[in-house]
């Protein structure tokens, strides 16, 4: 049973400390990841939540602006494979795609998941927020700049990406 436990409280630390998945965190410690996951629903009812346990680690360890970000990058390389799973629908043939409204739901559906991720995001760090607007008003103005006066575009060329990695700085 000693063993039992080692493995245990070696699952549990794998899944805070290092992040690792349930089947990570089984062929780690030698057991299957039903097991693993028993372990763990056996530590939620007793009061041990290692999610709860993972998060305060990581925004401890991490701080929230990171955490926020990780969260914010991951969800977008999920929204990204949808966008390239309804292209793909998009390009079989006509009897074997998805209804369109069916695909358009889905797009809507997605849209509004990026709304509301990327509004959070802004609430909860403020910090990454203010960096977007102010990358997005350089680049707003080096087109305006570009478009309207155009000899003045070499200038601020030279000027914008070191005023950049200045307001990384400043932000970040």
């Amino acid at each position: 049973m000693t063993g039992d436990n080692d493995k245990r409280r070696q699952a549990r630390s794998e899944f805070i400390y290092k992040r690792r998945t349930l089947a990570m965190i089984g062929l780690s410690v030698g057991v299957s990841t039903n097991t693993i996951g028993r372990w763990k629903r056996a530590a939620l009812a007793a009061g041990d939540n290692w999610e709860t346990a993972r998060a305060a680690h990581m925004i401890a360890g991490e701080g929230l602006d990171a955490v926020i970000t990780t969260v914010v990058e991951e969800f977008m390389i999920m929204a990204q494979s949808a966008i390239d799973d309804l292209k793909a629908d998009g390009l079989k043939e006509r009897a074997d795609q998805l209804p369109i409204d069916k695909r358009i739901m889905m797009m809507t559906s997605l849209a509004d998941a990026m709304t509301k991720m990327t509004a959070s995001a802004g609430k909860l760090a403020p910090k990454i927020s203010e960096l977007g607007v102010a990358q997005d008003v350089i680049q707003r103005l080096m087109v305006f700049v570009r478009d309207n006066y155009p000899e003045h575009a070499q200038i601020l060329l030279q000027i914008s990406a070191p005023f950049s990695d200045h307001l990384v700085e400043a932000y970040a």
